[in-house]
């Protein structure tokens, strides 16, 4: 795969971030705006984008490096639902839940259907978040697999 197609998708990615309705407010106290990006560090590692939809509705994206086996670029994209926890002191916290999608660039590509669980806990009087999330996969093409996914990450609203 060549940087031009690279930087097609990642375009693409990153204008439907944006373009995304402006509505929700994913900071708690007002601080920060509704669209996060940062990195995501594990299996893949890499960029992460988050746009709310709401405050309870999400989507997430991600462009990566796949260290596993497939050793590749890892872009995915998933709709995310969260339920926000009680008895925080500080910030807020939610357990999340979805589905989406993924798409290994290797030299035998690979597309597969996402389920992400995780935690998501926004910094009070920050423009931050920090995440953890597993993801049990189930890859279509080119054969039918199960494969998993998990890494931890921060973003920065604006």
């Amino acid at each position: 795969m060549n940087i031009k197609k690279l930087l097609s998708i990642l375009t693409i990615i990153f204008g439907v971030a944006i373009t995304l309705p402006n509505t929700a407010q994913a900071q708690a106290n007002g601080e920060g705006g509704n669209l996060g990006l940062g990195v995501m560090l594990g299996e893949p590692t890499g960029i992460s984008i988050k746009a709310w939809n709401n405050s309870k509705s999400a989507f997430g994206f991600g462009a990566a490096w796949s260290f596993g086996r497939y050793d590749a670029i890892h872009l995915h994209g998933d709709y995310l639902q969260h339920s926000w926890l009680s008895g925080v002191e500080q910030g807020r916290l939610a357990f999340y839940y979805g589905v989406g999608a993924r798409l290994v660039l290797a030299d035998e590509a690979a597309i597969g259907i996402r389920v992400p669980l995780g935690l998501n806990y926004l910094v009070e009087d920050a423009p931050i978040d920090l995440f953890v999330e597993a993801v049990p996969i189930l890859d279509l093409a080119p054969s039918t697999d199960f494969d998993a996914n998990g890494a931890i990450g921060i973003r920065y609203y604006f």
